[in-house]
């Protein structure tokens, strides 16, 4: 809210004709033990002016870096009308749309944006969007759980190349449910097939297949899928929207595709933001539909048969029920989710297929710049998409700092996540970074380099 406008006068009347002294008597029914006494290393209270001030300071100390970093938030070009079209009274402050006939605008555009995601996972329905791809995973993994009819399993079978934050936020959601993330080791950079040989797919509600992976490999999407059917297990299908517009969608892997959906939908024009807010993407087949979490519009006729659009298949009440709930999301990320259906609707399947073409060009670009470099060598020989893996020679912190000196985002550090990888550092440059950038970041690397040797 960039504008409060209760003054300390209004505040006063308020508190007067509900007949309270102050604020903090309003929220008496907290337990004092959870209430903090202060927020530390928070000022005074500033100025509108002054928090302006405030906050235009810290960006410029932020800088305009090249930013050659992935692991899940892309720097993709927004085309300018995508949020001014998105920020317009009708979008920016529509609520939920549960009384059809005053929402059919709201109602609409979600319709539009489940069709879009329908089309780009070659599955047949989608949700009204979720939290984030991290939450839609973990709702995903319960989705499984609840409609997997041919066996009882709580465990979902995760490979190691899955995002780490997907996995950890993943546990802390269905730890309370009995669900267990079974590890599936990887080779290469994607997930190992040998491996398959000592489980049983029948042991299993779900498998999950990131494609691209968190590593920017392609996995064996086609083999893992044929194999989770063959025992009775579902498919939880993870991409990246964009790859979506080059590569096999999930609802062809295998001879079957796969089950359910879901995944980030950041790259489909929303903003960096420093980490938010974004939005998950949630699609299935209809024969688990009854299963989805979440919002779902659909399109009808009135008595006079004009077309219209409402909320179907769940009642209102099914968001508050808690833990019989299938899901407790409500409002969610619709802002961000309509600036991503704005966004496909300008680019259309030709302008998703050329960000795409572009996005893996420069990536290979970046690779091959990189490993012409003393020290830096690919890890791994699996086809990647618009991130990849290198090696390098020495610790990769001390070189992304010199590059942040010189201006560079260089990358994301994977010894915490992947510490079996040694000195791995994860690249990837989207449509934004030009020849001119990925020159900039091999020469300033091979100083770097050069220097420390």
């Amino acid at each position: 809210m960039p504008f409060v406008p209760h003054t300390e006068s209004d505040i006063s009347t308020m508190l007067s004709r509900v007949g309270v002294a102050a604020l903090g008597e309003l929220f008496d029914e907290i337990p004092a033990g959870l209430r903090i006494k202060g927020l530390e290393g928070i000022g005074p209270a500033l100025s509108e002016a002054e928090i302006t001030q405030l906050m235009q300071m810290r960006a410029r100390h932020d800088g305009e870096p090249l930013c050659f970093i992935g692991a899940g938030a892309y720097d993709h070009y927004v085309p300018a009308a995508v949020w001014d079209i998105a920020t317009r009274g009708e979008f920016y402050s529509a609520y939920t749309p549960y009384q059809a006939e005053a929402s059919q605008g709201t109602l609409q555009v979600i319709y539009e944006f489940q069709t879009m995601l329908a089309s780009l996972t070659g599955l047949e329905v989608s949700n009204a969007s979720l939290y984030d791809g991290a939450t839609a995973f973990a709702e995903a993994c319960l989705m499984a759980v609840r409609a997997n009819r041919k066996n009882r399993s709580r465990n979902i079978l995760v490979p190691r190349t899955l995002s780490p934050a997907y996995r950890e936020v993943a546990r802390v959601m269905l730890k309370g449910q009995r669900i267990e993330l079974v590890e599936l080791p990887m080779r290469d950079g994607i997930s190992d097939l040998k491996t398959l040989d000592n489980l049983s797919a029948g042991d299993f509600a779900a498998v999950a297949i990131q494609n691209p992976n968190f590593l920017g490999s392609l996995d064996h999407v086609d083999v893992l899928t044929d194999w989770a059917h063959s025992g009775g297990a579902l498919v939880i299908g993870v991409a990246n929207p964009m790859a979506l517009a080059l590569l096999k969608p999930p609802g062809q892997w295998g001879a079957a595709g796969a089950d359910i959906a879901c995944g980030e939908g950041q790259p489909m024009g929303i903003p960096m933001s420093s980490g938010g807010p974004y939005f998950g993407f949630l699609v299935c087949r209809q024969a688990v539909i009854r299963q989805m979490p979440g919002r779902i519009v659909g399109r009808t006729v009135d008595l006079e048969g004009k077309p219209g659009f409402t909320l179907t298949l769940q009642a209102r009440e099914q968001h508050i029920r808690r833990s019989r709930a299938t899901s407790n999301i409500c409002t969610n990320q619709g802002l961000v989710a309509t600036a991503a259906t704005i966004y496909m609707s300008l680019l259309g399947a030709p302008g998703l297929r050329s960000v795409a073409t572009s996005c893996n060009a420069n990536t290979s670009a970046l690779v091959e710049a990189l490993i012409a470099l003393p020290g830096v060598t690919r890890s791994f020989a699996a086809p990647f998409f618009h991130e990849a893996v290198l090696a390098f020679d020495r610790p990769v912190a001390g070189v992304l700092d010199a590059l942040s000196s010189n201006g560079i985002l260089g990358g994301y550090d994977l010894s915490a996540d992947y510490p079996e990888l040694g000195n791995a550092l994860l690249v990837c440059a989207t449509e934004m970074r030009s020849a001119a950038d990925i020159s900039a970041y091999a020469d300033t690397a091979r100083e770097i380099l050069g220097a420390a040797a």
